[in-house]
């Protein structure tokens, strides 16, 4: 049977849910790398995500070496260098915004590894996103600086990595396989953490951490893998691929506008032209393809 091409309302509600989880997140993050260490507090996310749900979910059936892969390169790689930058050198609206820039890097990898070739909307959208990135880089001030932006852009080489790792593992259970890799996750993070942070400094954290600082740190396990993945891997089971991806869109504008809420984030002007240059970039990369399909079956090739 096809997969459905049309969410439900109650579906549709779903994916929404699971995106304000993923857009306030970056607000989040901001609490927990107030108190915590940047790279304990990574630790401690991917800990939690990894007991005890380890113990109730059955290993997915792919290599170790793609687990580990998959661990290092999203643990000590996306997390560990986006938390360092939300800590004081790029706001959380600004992180989920570039952040998202992982699609145009999952392409160019794509293309470098597996030979996939570069459509010429791709490159299109990466134009516009490029744009709306170089926007935020003239604008830099002393709440958003060009090394958060460099860190952010780096997370998200790394969660490109990812992808192109879980890729390779068609038709797994990703919630179970984001635990299962969270056992590649949490040492090089725990290692890193002791060599760059010290132990002063984890003792410190762990000991005068708040409860919020605790809850945050918790819900990244609850709120973002548990919920999220396990919402998300359900949606991409029931629909069309193409029907699911576009509500990704709305990760940054739930992510600037939960920053502007709680955080008191200003939202001038630039922020609006370079949100709308990334997001006119990931649209085209996400929905050029269905409406090429759409066009095509409208209008068939003459013979």
């Amino acid at each position: 049977m096809q997969p459905s091409t049309s969410l439900s309302l109650r579906d549709a509600l779903l994916a929404l849910a699971v995106m304000v989880v993923w857009g306030t997140n970056f607000v989040v993050i901001r609490i927990g790398v107030e108190h915590f260490p940047p790279l304990l507090f990574a630790c401690l996310r991917f800990a939690f995500a990894l007991v005890p749900a380890v113990f109730f979910l059955k290993r997915p059936a792919v290599s170790w070496g793609k687990l580990a892969a998959y661990g290092i390169l999203i643990g000590a790689g996306q997390f560990g260098l986006l938390f360092i930058a939300i800590r004081g050198f790029i706001t959380p609206g600004l992180a989920s915004l570039v952040v998202q820039s992982q699609s145009f890097f999952t392409i160019l990898l794509a293309a470098f590894l597996t030979r996939e070739r570069v459509q010429p909307f791709q490159f299109v959208g990466l134009f516009l996103a490029a744009i709306g990135i170089g926007v935020i880089l003239w604008n830099t001030d002393g709440t958003t600086t060009p090394l958060g932006i460099a860190l952010v852009i780096a997370a998200a080489v790394c969660w490109a990595g990812g992808n192109i790792v879980a890729r390779s593992s068609p038709g797994v259970d990703m919630l179970a396989y984001v635990v299962w890799a969270s056992l590649f996750s949490v040492p090089p993070l725990l290692v890193l953490s002791l060599t760059i942070e010290g132990w002063p400094a984890i003792r410190e954290g762990l000991a005068t951490a708040p409860l919020s600082a605790w809850a945050a740190a918790l819900w990244q396990a609850v709120g973002n893998v548990m919920f999220g993945y396990a919402m998300w891997g359900w949606l991409l089971s029931r629909y069309a691929a193409a029907t699911v991806a576009p509500t990704s869109l709305l990760v940054p504008i739930f992510g600037m506008g939960a920053a502007a809420a709680w955080l008191g984030e200003p939202l001038p002007g630039w922020k609006f032209v370079a949100a709308g240059l990334v997001l006119a970039g990931l649209c085209i990369n996400i929905l050029w393809p269905r409406f090429a399909a759409i066009r095509g079956v409208r209008h068939p090739p003459s013979s």
